[in-house]
């Protein structure tokens, strides 16, 4: 899932100057327009079908929607909310829904509207004590695997009840340097990679109150040297392989035997006919002191300047509800919803993936991912670092107690 925000665009949020609304003055015989701004075309069928139930159901409110690709995403969102003609709606990620909170950008929400919704997820959009987005998906890490080269080298699929030793095991047999075939692809992921390891191995990314960093623990360090261990140990490609090609389409060239991705990526992998009948995802495996998965939603914000906050807030509302979710799932997309009870669509849209076991196995040890106030800014920080560590030019705790220092040294000024 994409979820950074370039630090460009995060300067100024927090004085932002107050302007005039997005949506004109209120009709006088009730009817309001309201703008919603995604940036994933692929989303757009849903969304279109979420948008006309919502219509139906409120017949004087009608809901335009608006689609900016990821690129532009944040650009046009920061400029806007700079006039204060940000759209009434709009996707928010947990990374930056503090800054927008803080700037007073987006309008807090009913908290009581989040009921029944995960709170590993639901508790990273809230901003001194008050929720400022409600979650409609959810991104859960795991492990896919390439069954056909699992086959032949006679070695049994990954299961729930995997560990750190059975990736490893399993690697170094999959490896075939003269077919140039790796046990696994070890990019520099936080989302789906490090993050959980870290807090598998019993350390941590930010301590319980986002005060101080947690990656100079011996234990994150561990869960570090998870990744760098199969670096080193020739079972995954060395650091600059994902320099020029991107690893969900290494994975696929079908010469890599497991890929810690998202489970958002099956409807990429059914969409390619031969990877749909030989690869599989199981949960992540455990660590060694717990199990962990980092949870990621998207959510929908309203803004603080719209001229239609009623009508906002039912229609954000409405995305995250019962009868909207079940339509996102039903459209077999990239996006998994949130509410528990209405993700079978989506499983039944991929039928030869083990996902609805991964969802199953994976939900109860879900942990909020990590993030503060400045997030953008201390990540560029530990992804500068730990690419040193990553390419075997430093160790890595050397490197890990230099991100620990100079994230803290932001933090310190949130």
């Amino acid at each position: 899932m994409r979820s950074r925000m370039p630090l460009a665009c995060l300067a100024g949020l927090a004085v932002l100057a107050a302007g005039c609304g997005t949506s004109g003055e209120p009709a006088a015989d009730g009817k309001a327009t309201i703008s919603y701004a995604i940036w994933d075309k692929n989303d757009q069928p849903a969304a279109m079908e979420i948008i006309d139930a919502f219509q139906r159901a409120n017949p004087k409110v009608t809901v335009k929607l608006e689609i900016t690709p990821w690129d532009q995403y944040w650009t046009k969102l920061q400029t806007a909310a700079s006039g204060g003609t940000a759209p009434d709606v709009f996707w928010m990620n947990s990374l930056n829904v503090r800054m927008y909170a803080k700037g007073g950008v987006i309008a807090p929400l009913d908290d009581t509207k989040a009921g029944g919704l995960p709170a590993a997820v639901v508790d990273g959009y809230r901003y001194d004590g008050k929720l400022y987005a409600l979650p409609h998906n959810v991104s859960i890490p795991a492990l896919w695997y390439d069954k056909k080269i699992f086959d032949a080298a006679g070695l049994a699929h990954p299961t729930a009840d995997w560990t750190w030793d059975d990736v490893k095991a399993a690697a170094r047999k999959l490896t075939d340097p003269a077919k140039k075939q790796f046990g696994i692809l070890a990019p520099m992921w936080d989302q789906g990679g490090f993050y959980n390891t870290m807090i598998q191995a019993g350390g941590h990314v930010l301590s319980p109150d986002g005060r101080k960093s947690g990656f100079d623990d011996p234990a994150s360090v561990q869960g570090l040297e998870f990744w760098t261990g199969l670096i080193k140990d020739q079972v995954a490609p060395p650091a600059e392989t994902y320099t020029d090609t991107d690893p969900l389409q290494l994975f696929q060239t079908g010469k890599y035997g497991m890929y810690y991705g998202g489970v958002w990526f099956a409807s990429t992998f059914w969409a390619n006919s031969e990877m749909r009948d030989r690869i599989d995802v199981a949960p992540l495996p455990k660590g060694p002191a717990k199990e962990a998965v980092i949870l990621l939603g998207l959510a929908n914000a309203v803004s603080a300047k719209s001229e239609h906050p009623k009508e906002s807030a039912a229609f954000a509302e409405f995305v995250s509800s019962e009868q909207a979710q079940k339509i996102l799932s039903d459209s077999g997309g990239g996006a998994l919803s949130l509410r528990p009870g209405t993700q079978d669509g989506w499983f039944k849209a991929f039928p030869s993936f083990h996902l609805k076991e991964t969802y199953d196995a994976s939900m109860p040890h879900g942990v909020p991912y990590p993030a503060t106030l400045n997030t953008a800014q201390w990540q560029d920080v530990q992804n500068t670092l730990l690419a040193d560590a990553w390419a075997g030019e430093r160790p890595v705790a050397e490197a890990a107690r230099e991100v620990a220092a100079k994230m803290n040294e932001i933090l310190a000024k949130e």
